[in-house]
C-alpha cells in the first residue's frame, strides 16, 4: 500500500528553498526518490546546484515544470538502466545480489549505458595523439541526445529555479560554476559537470574545455552559500559517505577510498560554515559599540552587511549502501538497483520530514542548525 502523500511543511520563514545534489554516476538515482519526497511535500526548491549526476538530475528537474518532474527523472532513469543483464530472478542472499551487481558492472564497462555513454570505436590507447577518441574511453553523444529531448532549455533559463553546474577547466584547473542567474545554460554545461576522466571526454563551452566537477570539490554547497543572503532551507543530498568502517578485504579498500575522495566532507563543511558565522556574530557585536563616526566606508558597509545574517536550515540526506553493494557501485546500472537507491532516497527524504521539529528556522545564534537522518537518534 502506498505512503499517504505527506502535507506541505515549508518552515515558518524560510524565504528560499534549495537543493544541493552530489556526484555520483549511478547512485543519482537515490537523489530522484529524494526529489520525489520534496514534491509530495510541496517543496519546490528556488535554488538547485549539482555536479556530475547532481548536474543532470538539476537540469531535468529546473527543465521542468513540477507535476512532471518525477516523470522526466523517472523516464531517464528507466532509460539509461534499459538493459537488463541477470537473465533470471536474483535468488535472495548477499552473495547472489554481489554477483549480479558485479556482473551488471561489467557490462557497463564493456557496452556503456543507453541514452548515456557508449564505448569509443577506437580503443584510446591505440588512438592517434590529438584525435577524438584518444582522450575518453566513452562517447557521450547518447547523453546530449537524451538532455534534449527530456530538457525544455527555454524553462531551465527562465530564472526560477536558479540553478548552478560545477565544472573544472581541463587547462587551468580551476573549478568555475555555470549559474543560470550569470549566463545561459544548455547541454555543454550539465555535461560538462559530469564529464569524469579517462572514462568520459572532456566538453567545451565557450572557448575552454572542462572535466567533471567531483575533481575537486564533489559538492556545491559552499558555492550556494556565498551566494544567497535570504533565509533558508537546504536539502544537501550526497552520495558518498565521509564515515565508514575499516575496509577487510581489497574490494572494501577501494570501496573506502571512493567515499572519502568524493564524499568531500560535508559535515566538515558544514562546521566550518557554522565556526565562520559565530566569528561574524563577534564582529557584529564588536562593530556595534564602535560609534559611528569612528567607523571608516569600509567597516561601514561590513556592519550593514553583518546586521542581517541569513538564517539557514541544513537537512541532510547521505545515501548507506547496502551490504552487497561493493566499489563498483557507482556505475552499476541495473534496473534493479536503480529502483532501489529511488526508494531509498524517497523513504529517506520521507523520514527526514516526519521529523517536524526539524522544520523550524533557528531563531538563536548562530542562525543554523544541520540535522540527518542517518546521524541523530530517532
Amino acid at each position: 500500500m502506498a505512503e499517504p502523500r505527506a502535507p506541505a511543511c515549508r518552515p515558518d520563514g524560510c524565504q528560499c528553498i534549495a537543493l544541493v545534489l552530489q556526484g555520483g554516476g549511478a547512485l543519482g538515482a537515490y537523489q530522484a526518490g529524494v526529489y520525489e519526497g520534496l514534491e509530495e511535500a510541496g517543496l519546490h526548491p528556488d535554488w538547485i546546484a549539482g555536479v556530475s549526476i547532481g548536474a543532470v538530475n538539476t537540469a531535468l528537474i529546473a527543465g521542468n515544470p513540477p507535476g512532471r518532474r518525477v516523470e522526466r527523472l523517472r523516464a531517464f532513469w528507466e532509460r539509461v538502466t534499459a538493459r537488463g543483464v541477470w537473465p533470471v530472478p536474483t535468488p535472495d542472499g548477499d552473495d547472489w545480489r554481489r554477483a549480479r551487481n558485479l556482473h551488471s558492472a561489467f557490462s557497463t564497462l564493456l557496452l556503456g549505458q543507453p541514452g548515456f555513454f557508449r564505448p569509443n570505436p577506437m580503443n584510446p590507447w591505440l588512438a592517434p595523439r590529438g584525435a577524438r577518441g584518444a582522450t575518453a574511453f566513452y562517447d557521450t553523444a547518447p547523453l546530449r541526445e537524451t538532455l534534449e529531448e527530456l530538457v525544455d532549455w527555454r524553462l531551465l533559463n527562465s530564472g526560477h529555479p536558479r540553478v548552478a553546474f560545477g565544472a573544472v577547466n581541463v587547462e587551468t584547473g580551476n573549478f568555475a560554476y555555470f549559474d543560470s542567474a550569470k549566463t545561459e545554460i544548455g547541454p555543454e554545461q550539465v555535461m560538462a559537470s559530469g564529464a569524469l576522466p579517462p572514462g568520459l571526454p572532456p566538453v567545451r563551452v565557450g572557448t575552454d574545455w572542462f572535466w567533471d566537477g567531483g575533481l575537486v570539490s564533489n559538492t556545491p554547497l559552499q558555492y550556494l552559500l556565498e551566494q544567497e543572503e535570504r533565509d533558508g532551507l537546504v536539502v544537501q543530498v550526497d552520495l558518498f559517505p565521509a564515515r565508514g568502517p575499516l575496509p577487510r578485504d581489497m574490494d572494501e579498500v577501494l570501496g573506502r577510498e571512493k567515499d572519502i575522495r568524493y564524499s568531500s566532507r560535508t559535515r566538515m563543511n558544514t562546521d566550518a560554515y557554522t565556526r565562520l558565522r559565530r566569528w561574524q556574530l563577534r564582529l557584529k557585536h564588536a562593530l556595534a559599540k564602535v560609534p559611528e563616526e569612528r567607523l571608516d566606508d569600509e567597516e561601514r558597509v561590513l556592519r550593514r552587511r553583518l546586521e542581517r545574517l541569513p538564517r539557514l536550515l541544513i537537512l541532510q540526506l547521505i545515501y548507506r549502501r547496502k551490504p552487497y553493494e561493493g566499489q563498483t557501485r557507482d556505475y552499476e546500472f541495473g534496473p534493479e538497483t536503480m529502483r532501489e537507491h529511488w526508494e531509498s532516497g524517497l523513504e529517506d527524504m520521507r523520514a527526514t520530514l516526519r521529523r517536524r521539529e526539524w522544520l523550524r528556522m533557528p531563531e538563536e545564534d548562530p542562525g543554523i542548525a544541520v540535522h540527518d537522518v542517518h546521524h541523530e537518534p530517532a
